[in-house]
């Protein structure tokens, strides 16, 4: 069970031969500065669209400030947003209303917030499931369906509820620490090729052997 050429835009083919439209590597189908995506990240959507930036991060246009970075190995499910710091607007004043956007132009300095929105490797985002501004995913975790996350998750912690609360983590500290210091997700395409039914099977012994 090889992985695919991560440069594939759609690496699922289905039993008639034809490729499956609604799953593609993300870092195949998006091409804009601000936002970062590792290699053999997936996304998938019941309604594939043509635009794939706009419609995981709405809000983080090319001129946006502050960007996203995803990691490898992620898995995105259907109806999955990360609303960026571009989409916040000012609140130290009066009003949160964003009035200097509705000028002859906006104004090149305007975005009250410029934070980045940064996901690790290996993380699964469930279906529904919101990042919001300036959140920082740990490797390994796990995002509920129609979880909100904010804030910092810690590497392989379990979240779900709106807001989204850490339940548990997938393993013990001592197990963390090791696939941590493993990564993976860094190792060359061959190399993880020939380890695949080892992580499959959670054989940590095997991957410290490699």
């Amino acid at each position: 069970m090889p992985l695919p050429d991560p440069k594939t835009a759609f690496p699922i083919t289905l039993p008639d031969g034809s490729k499956h439209a609604g799953t593609v590597l993300l870092s195949a189908v998006i091409d804009q500065d601000n936002i970062k995506v590792g290699d053999y990240t997936y996304a998938s959507d019941f309604d594939p669209p043509e635009d794939w930036a706009q419609r995981l991060v709405p809000y983080l246009y090319p001129f946006s400030q502050g960007a996203l970075h995803i990691g490898k190995f992620c898995q995105i499910a259907h109806g999955v947003r990360f609303i960026t710091s571009s989409a916040n607007h000012a609140m130290d004043g009066l009003s949160c209303y964003p009035f200097p956007i509705f000028g002859e132009t906006v104004p090149e300095d305007y975005q009250p917030d410029k934070r980045d929105t940064v996901v690790g490797h290996d993380v699964w985002l469930g279906y529904g499931a919101m990042v919001l501004p300036g959140a920082q995913i740990g490797h390994g975790a796990i995002i509920g369906a129609g979880a909100v996350v904010r804030g910092t998750v810690p590497p392989y912690g379990i979240v779900t509820g709106n807001p989204g609360t850490v339940v548990k983590k997938r393993f013990d500290e001592a197990t963390i620490t090791q696939l941590l210091d493993i990564a993976w997700w860094d190792w060359p395409k061959g190399k993880i090729d020939r380890v695949i039914p080892a992580i499959m099977a959670g054989d940590i012994a095997a991957l410290k052997a490699v």
